[in-house]
Formats: structure tokens, C-alpha cells, sequence
């Protein structure tokens, strides 16, 4: 991999990581568009380490709180009450279906699943049933009202992501919608959701990095940072932008690139 494929892929990493529309599914296209090599599921765990950074950063008053009470509900049941302790609970419970169906379905996530046929209906399928969610959504309830049966599902949700083209921020927000939660508060939950996920899973695959199947350490790097750069920026305009946008333009997006890439396969412009 050069730079110059490494700071487009990181940029492309940074713009659609928390949008939904499929961040997996975008660095995939954009090689096949460019006739790069495929940078594979471990060069994508690995800049997403960038846009969780950003996470953590954006978030930190929250993590810290979150983090102290979870240490403090350690030491005792009298600590475990309040908000920040449910809330560190349930991130946990919710992060575990992803955990294991990662580690089950290995193989096929770095192969199979990263089929620009697959990508392609999986950006139009779930563009149809995330629209449907968000069209009815009306709910108002904040992450205070969360629930263990809720964070289950919303761990479920995010599990989805597992395949390129849904989207691991469309899908748990979605999930979000459809329990009654207000858009900003299921965007605020889906982030931090993804932090045990994303490091866990970009931790594991930094070994990968420099291999006979994966882009050199340089090129990484430099895309994770500039991922990093650019994803902090699209999480504060996502959240001012939810509080009064629907998903509505997202979801067109979506099926237009999806029915895009098709056209493409059947035409032999690319190869699926």
C-alpha cells in the first residue's frame, strides 16, 4: 500500500465510521474503484483504533465517570447505583455478542463478507429497513431509562456490523429507534458501545500489520491518524445534525451506491 492510498483510505475511514452508511463497506469500494489492492478486514480494524481514539476523546467526561463508577461498584454494593454504574454494566453485556460472533465467524469476515456483492446488498437491505425504523421513530427516552434487555439488543444490533455495507452506527441506532430512544441519546450510546469492540478487535489485529496479507506498518499508522483527525470532527457535526435531521439522505445515499457498485460487477468495471 502507498501513502497517498493510505491517507484516502484514512480520510474515506474518518468520514463514514459513525455515519450510516458502512465504513468497512467504503474502504472496500474505494480501492476496488481505484484498482487498489483490497486493504482487508485487519487494516480496517486498525484505523478504526484512530476514530475510537476520537471517541475517547469527545466522550471523556463521560468515560472518566463511567470508569469510576464501574472501579467504585468493585469495591462494594453500595457503589453500585446510580447511572454510570448501569451504564458500564451494560456497555460490557452489550459488547459481548459482537466478541463472540467475531471470534466464531473469523474466516468469513475476512473473506467472504468482504464480497463487493455481499457490501452491495447489504448497503441496499439495511438502507430499506434502517429508513423504515427511522420513519417511524418518535421516541424520547434517554440513556438513563436503559435497560439489560436493551442493552442485549443494542449489543445484537451492533454485532450486525460484522458485515460490511450495514453499519455498526446505522445499526445501533437504529436498534435505539426502535426502542423508543431520542436520536441523540441512541448516537451517544452506539459510540460508546463500540469503544470494547473496536479497540479489542483493532488490538487484535495490530499484529497482522506488516504481513504477507496486510499493508506495512507506515501506511497504517499514518491512516489511523488521520482517520482519528477526521472522525472527531464528524462526531460533533453527527450529533448536532441528528438533533434535527432524520436519516432520510443517509439511507438514498445508501441504495444509490449500493445499486452503483451492482451496475459496476455487471458491467466489469470492477470485480465482485
Amino acid at each position: 500500500m502507498s501513502f497517498l492510498e493510505s491517507i484516502v483510505l484514512g480520510v474515506v475511514q474518518g468520514l463514514t465510521e459513525f455515519l450510516p452508511i458502512s465504513s468497512n463497506a467504503h474502504m472496500r469500494i474505494t480501492a476496488a474503484l481505484f484498482g487498489w489492492s483490497d486493504p482487508g478486514a485487519a487494516f480496517s480494524a486498525v484505523t478504526q483504533i484512530g476514530t475510537e481514539i476520537a471517541v475517547l476523546l469527545y466522550f471523556r467526561k463521560d468515560i472518566l465517570q463511567i470508569i469510576k463508577a464501574f472501579l467504585k461498584g468493585l469495591t462494594g454494593r453500595a457503589h453500585r447505583k446510580g447511572n454510570d454504574w448501569r451504564l458500564a454494566i451494560f456497555i460490557i453485556i452489550g459488547s459481548l455478542p459482537i466478541a463472540i460472533l467475531g471470534i466464531a465467524l473469523k474466516d468469513p469476515i475476512e473473506n467472504q463478507f468482504r464480497s463487493l456483492k455481499i457490501i452491495a446488498a447489504s448497503l441496499i437491505l439495511f438502507a430499506v429497513i434502517i429508513g423504515l425504523i427511522d420513519r417511524r421513530a418518535k421516541g424520547s427516552r434517554e440513556l438513563a431509562s436503559l435497560t439489560l434487555s436493551d442493552s442485549i439488543k443494542f449489543g445484537l444490533a451492533q454485532s450486525l456490523a460484522l458485515i460490511p455495507g450495514v453499519s455498526r452506527s446505522g445499526g445501533t441506532i437504529a436498534a435505539g429507534l426502535a426502542l423508543g430512544y431520542s436520536r441523540v441519546s441512541a448516537a451517544r450510546y452506539s459510540f460508546l458501545l463500540a469503544i470494547p469492540a473496536v479497540l479489542g478487535s483493532g488490538g487484535l489485529e495490530l499484529r497482522k500489520i506488516g504481513g504477507a496479507d496486510s499493508p506495512s506498518w507506515g501506511p497504517t499508522f499514518l491512516a489511523t491518524i488521520i482517520a482519528f483527525g477526521v472522525g472527531y470532527l464528524v462526531i460533533a457535526w453527527l450529533l448536532k445534525f441528528l438533533t434535527t435531521h432524520t436519516f432520510r439522505g443517509f439511507m438514498i445515499y445508501r441504495v444509490l451506491v449500493g445499486l452503483a457498485v451492482l451496475a459496476a460487477i455487471g458491467t466489469g468495471a470492477i470485480s465482485g
